[in-house]
């Protein structure tokens, strides 16, 4: 992969780890191995060839990924598109036809519409793009690379437990076919915070003592309720702020934080994690479910601890910030800089982290050298899980009860006909987890 290959040095493993974290670090070392396998169905390697694109999901997200795909690689083309909404779908379709009106080939017979419309882009596609409600990206992960398709997966890959343990087989089973999985964590693919990294996990501010991250925005999305739309469908469009959609806030924005924490700790799991959160600010039925901020602290097997701090509220402070302290020196990621023993900043150009994963995506599969970014989708979305429910419970959760658990946020069947597993009370409020009361392991 075109982003650097993280590091372990900074925490050893524990030879007294349970054999569940062991089997995560297993992932690291098969890459290598997949790339000198058989290209798969509609791969074509060091060539002039289409590559057709699918995308699953017509959110800004996705039409995003879309516009960076075509981007990336002159050969491209999309060809497919779906969601379950027609006006989303059609909207996303227009848009990116007046932008890229030769490299986008959508006719109406290739719009999909409807939950089982992934299906038909997997099969119409050689390259999926998957930037839907977060609840659904295990399910067409796996769909995808069954069929044999490389996949560029959305943040977070999972809501829950269940979904985290397919993405990883899926993986697995992507290495095996010789397939490109290629995350949404886009942090990773950004050239400066990889020159960076490199220095902090070669030592640059000594042995890592305590990382601090941060993530304080305005609420994302809010979609007013209109006239006609049914409560589920309501809640559909609405995703972000139903926990049985989105997976809350953790999930959503914090991930990008804790993943960058997760890398500078060798992408190796915490022991435990505790927590607190709720909802304070943000009232009324458009912030559905969720809580508008949460802090978690979570505890390495060599005693050092991550701490994460998430708020989406109006009017107040907002900042974005990984701070990593160590023996020698403090860094400041996302300024690029180093103090202490060692003084360094990035002098390096600006870079286009979204445009630079589609990139490395599509070299990767014109090369025959696929890319396989499972091991951290797989630790960085787990820790964003494990970290709502213990602020969820108000509960001291190991990583291995949490891992191992088969709680689902929401019903297992997800569509129009089933009834909505959260409704509002009287006064329009839906009910929110409870600290303390709430069960989920």
């Amino acid at each position: 992969m075109n982003s650097m290959a993280a590091r372990s040095g900074s925490l050893a493993s524990s030879a007294s780890s349970a054999t569940s974290r062991r089997e995560f670090l297993k992932m690291a070392g098969a890459a290598a191995a997949a790339s000198s396998l058989p290209l798969a169905r509609g791969v074509h390697a060091a060539g002039s060839d289409v590559l057709k694109v699918g995308l699953i999901g017509c959110g800004g997200r996705g039409s995003g990924a879309a516009v960076d795909a075509l981007e990336a690689d002159p050969g491209t083309k999309l060809v497919a598109m779906c969601d379950i909404f027609e006006d989303w779908a059609r909207g996303a379709r227009d848009r990116l036809q007046k932008m890229k009106p030769d490299r986008v080939d959508v006719p109406d017979d290739r719009l999909f519409i409807g939950f089982d419309g992934y299906k038909k882009v997997i099969e119409a596609s050689d390259v999926v793009l998957i930037a839907c409600a977060s609840r659904f990206h295990p399910e067409y992960t796996k769909a995808a690379i069954e069929a044999g398709r490389h996949v560029f997966c959305e943040k977070p890959h999972a809501i829950d437990p269940p979904g985290v343990r397919m993405v990883q087989a899926a993986c697995e089973e992507a290495k095996k076919k010789g397939l490109s999985v290629v995350s949404g964590l886009c942090w990773r693919y950004h050239t400066g915070v990889q020159e960076t990294m490199k220095r902090v996990l070669d030592g640059a501010i000594g042995q890592i003592v305590a990382i601090q991250e941060t993530y304080l925005r305005t609420p994302y999305r809010l979609v007013e309720r209109k006239p006609g739309w049914s409560e589920i469908e309501y809640q559909f469009r609405n995703w972000y702020h139903f926990n049985w959609l989105s997976g809350d806030d953790i999930q959503q924005s914090l991930i990008h934080s804790l993943d960058k924490g997760s890398w500078a700790m060798g992408d190796q799991p915490p022991v435990w994690c505790y927590g607190v959160g709720g909802r304070a600010a943000s009232f009324g039925d458009v912030y559905g479910d969720v809580f508008d901020h949460n802090a978690v602290v979570y505890e390495y097997s060599n005693g050092v601890r991550l701490y994460g701090i998430n708020r989406a509220q109006n009017g107040c402070y907002t900042e974005t910030s990984d701070i990593f302290l160590g023996t020698k020196g403090r860094c400041d990621l996302l300024r690029h800089r180093i103090e202490g023993e060692t003084t360094w900043q990035y002098k390096g150009p600006p870079c286009n982290m979204y445009q630079a994963e589609m990139e490395a995506l599509f070299s990767s599969i014109r090369n025959g050298k696929p890319i396989n970014n499972g091991q951290y989708m797989v630790i960085s979305t787990m820790l964003a899980i494990l970290g709502q429910i213990a602020v969820y419970t108000g509960r001291k959760v190991t990583w291995e009860e949490a891992f191992h658990a088969n709680f689902r946020f929401g019903p297992e069947k997800a569509d129009f006909t089933i009834d909505p597993p959260v409704k509002p009370n009287p006064d329009g409020q839906y009910p929110v987890a409870i600290p303390g009361v709430t069960k989920l392991l």
